[in-house]
Order: C-alpha cells, then structure tokens, then sequence
C-alpha cells in the first residue's frame, strides 16, 4: 500500500494544506509498534489486523474502510530468461524449486506474505529445499530490489510491492487453489488527536482518483 498512498497523500496535500508522515512497515510491526504505545492518526493494515486492533481498542468504531485487494505473484528480473510456470500449483511448485534463489518477507518481520508463503511450501513438501535458497527480506520492496539487483532470481510477495520497481517483471499472481486475496483497511486510530483530518483522508482514498492510485 506504500506507493499508492503516498500517491494519494501528495495530491491530497496540495488541495488540503495537510501533511504527511508516512511510516511504511509490515502489518505485525505496526501492531508492535502501536502496542508499544506509538500514536498514529490513521492505520492500514490488512482486515484481519484491523479486526485484532479493532478488538484492543486501538481504532475508532466504525471508521474502518476497505481499500484494496492484494494478490500475491512472482517477480523476476526485467531482463532475465527464467520460465516461470505459474499455471497450476503442481507448476508453481516446480518453478520455486527451479529457481536458483527465492526473496519473499521474513516471517520473523510480520510479513503477510511471507508468512503465507512459508507455510505454503511446508504444505508443499518442499520447506527444505527453500530454505537453502531463501533470500529473506523485511518489506516486500526489498523482495522486489532482492531481484531488481540479482541477488535473487525469483522474488514472491504482493504484487503491488513489486510492479513500482522498475528493475523486475511481475510474471504472474498464485493459481487460485493456493491464493492468499488480502484486503487492505484504513481506519482511523483511537490515539489521533486529528481524526476529523484523518476521516477526511481516508474518504479522499476510495475517491476515482485515490482508487486508480491503489489499482
């Protein structure tokens, strides 16, 4: 969600005469760092986050809105030949373990994906044989600048994590069986001492133009 919503913010500023101060991480290091008595003005995390913070009290009832829905995809580098197969999970699973090296979020980060993704292979048999080869990173940009630079060959993780980086190609997105579709939530936090701004803001993001932003 970091790109589009700095998209959105800027515009946003320039109509609103608000500012900014974007703090990007993985959704388990927001709630940490929210539970460690960080304030904010406004959260985004995935909806079950959203629904974990909602039960701790740290949003303000009813002020939750979906943005997006993520997927998650595979990358490679925008000039490299490898074939990844991503048409069924036998040939997903064939093509993690072709590549020579695999980037995706730590777990140990809070990752969604990589979380996920983790779990996925172990499913899969295949946990081993990834494990060796893993390129582990904290933030999905990382993943996609793992790949962009070649330090991994294949890079796995939200594909709106990836598309901004020049330096890749998004092959493709999960088959459907072993897809992980992940909504991403604005709400406004309940130690905000500008929540009228921060309501203001988060209806400016599912505007046409905020919208085609997050796409």
């Amino acid at each position: 969600m970091t790109p589009p919503l700095r998209a959105v913010a800027a515009t946003y500023a320039k109509t609103s005469g608000d500012t900014f101060d974007i703090v990007s991480d993985t959704t388990g290091s927001l709630q940490k760092r929210l539970r460690a008595g960080e304030k904010a003005d406004i959260i985004v995390v995935t909806s079950t986050a959203i629904d974990a913070m909602q039960k701790e009290k740290f949003i303000v009832e009813g002020s939750r809105i979906d943005l997006s829905r993520a997927l998650i995809g595979v990358a490679i580098k925008s000039d490299s030949k490898f074939q990844a197969d991503l048409s069924s999970p036998d040939a997903f699973k064939a093509t993690v373990l072709k590549a020579r090296s695999v980037a995706y979020v730590n777990p140990a980060a809070g990752g969604t994906s990589g979380t996920y993704f983790e779990g996925l292979v172990q499913k899969m048999g295949i946990a081993d044989q990834v494990k060796a080869k893993t390129v582990y990173r904290t933030q999905g940009s990382e993943v996609a600048d793992s790949v962009a630079k070649g330090d991994a060959e294949i890079g796995i993780t939200f594909t709106g994590e990836m598309l901004p980086n020049k330096g890749v190609k998004v092959v493709g997105v999960l088959p459907a069986a072993i897809q992980l579709p992940t909504i991403y939530v604005a709400a406004v936090s309940s130690t905000s001492a500008n929540a009228k701004a921060a309501e203001a803001f988060i209806r400016a993001m599912r505007t046409a133009d905020g919208s085609k932003r997050s796409e």
